[in-house]
């Protein structure tokens, strides 16, 4: 019933910037916890960002470049991904969950969207 819906990927060249979005139906956002994780190919799905009310994480590799944000007016939260390179290209996924944390650990999380692709060409 609640559903994160991705969107906002794209192709890209190195350097680039992206803005991904989650958009959470079936539900009000306020107090979910949204996870950002992505998957290439042949690898294991890993955490990029999540977010609670008040309380933000990042991968050690994208912070200071990857913004994580919300908007729970508009039931949305928001990845900006800023100087891309081509070793993040992969499949982008959101994902929600009512807890009092905010892990990176994709066995937290209860809703998964079906993600979308991030290319970074060289």
């Amino acid at each position: 019933q609640v559903q994160p819906v991705e969107s906002g990927g794209g192709l890209v060249q190195s350097g680039g910037s992206l803005r991904l979005s989650c958009a959470l139906s079936g539900s009000t956002l306020d107090y979910y916890v949204i996870g950002w994780f992505r998957q290439a190919p042949g690898q294991e799905r890993e955490g990029v960002s999540c977010i609670s009310n008040g309380y933000t994480d990042y991968k050690d590799s994208v912070n200071g470049r990857f913004i994580i944000s919300r908007d729970n007016a508009k039931n949305t939260v928001y990845l900006q991904m800023n100087d891309l390179k081509p070793e993040v290209t992969a499949i982008y996924y959101c994902a929600a969950v009512l807890i009092d944390s905010c892990p990176l650990s994709p066995d937290a999380y209860r809703n998964w969207g079906q993600g979308t692709q991030v290319t970074v060409s060289s």
